[in-house]
């Protein structure tokens, strides 16, 4: 990253056509951590299983009995970073099934977009049925919002640390490789020549306007999350004010899934 931090405002200014296909591969491409060691023993405990969706092998994991709850994890996230969620709702009596969306952790490919995580989504609950709530982080809170758009049941979900405006979220990618507004502006005439549609609709904030059913929302959000700032969360409450906002303090973007209020919360709204 650092690397490209420095070829990118250069490139930019050198061959500006070259930069902007390379954002577009930038922004369709999720990194790949190391996982932690707390991650791997969860992962050891879990039912693995594979999915075939669209000609990719997709890596699907299960925890529990129960009914069932249904895990999203976000952009360069895997299944397994939920893990002390996983935990409790199985001490809870819930079947837990989370995957690694395509291009990420053990899934195949090496880019995706939020309709191949709509598509995966789709076939877990085809297999397993219509989930008694959804958990998502980030990105992934976005997708679970894209399939219940396009009539995928959704009874409960609860959002943590999601984005939902679309100038923020290209301005969240500019900002890692040093960009300018003018790949943005280019990557947003992109989208809209290719889909037909704006960028902004491929958001929360229009998704969740155009929702077939009403669906019951928990937002969960940090008021010092450094890469998806709360206003995200504050917008998507002003156009579906019945979600209920759950803020915490100093935890950022991906500890506060660790945080045992915040799976407090995510537990007792499930139960309601």
């Amino acid at each position: 990253m650092k690397v490209v931090q420095w070829i990118f405002p250069r490139l930019e200014r050198s061959i500006p056509s070259l930069a902007h296909r390379f954002f577009i591969t930038i922004f369709f491409t999720p990194l790949n951590y190391r996982v932690p060691d707390k991650e791997r023993a969860v992962e050891k405990e879990a039912e693995k299983f594979f999915i075939d969706v669209q000609g990719r092998k997709i890596c699907c994991y299960s925890w529990g009995k129960g009914p069932l709850i249904l895990l999203v994890h976000g952009w360069a996230g895997r299944a397994t970073q939920f893990r002390k969620i996983i935990s409790r709702l199985v001490a809870a009596n819930y079947r837990v099934v989370g995957f690694d969306g395509p291009a990420h952790g053990k899934s195949q490919g090496t880019s995706t977009s939020i309709e191949e995580f709509e598509n995966v989504i789709k076939a877990l609950c085809i297999r397993h049925g219509d989930p008694e709530a959804v958990i998502a982080h980030s990105f992934g809170g976005g997708a679970v919002l894209f399939a219940a758009m396009h009539g995928l049941t959704v009874k409960r979900l609860v959002n943590i640390a999601s984005p939902t405006i679309g100038d923020e979220i290209i301005g969240t990618y500019l900002k890692t490789i040093n960009g300018s507004e003018d790949t943005g502006r280019f990557f947003k005439s992109y989208v809209l020549q290719k889909t037909g549609r704006s960028f902004d609709e491929f958001t929360a904030l229009h998704f969740v306007t155009k929702l077939p059913r009403h669906v019951n929302l928990l937002l969960i959000h940090d008021e010092n999350d450094p890469e998806v700032p709360i206003k995200h969360a504050l917008e998507l409450l002003k156009v579906y004010p019945s979600a209920r906002l759950f803020k915490t303090s100093g935890l950022g973007h991906t500890r506060i899934l660790r945080d045992e209020k915040v799976i407090d919360e995510c537990v007792s709204f499930i139960r309601s």
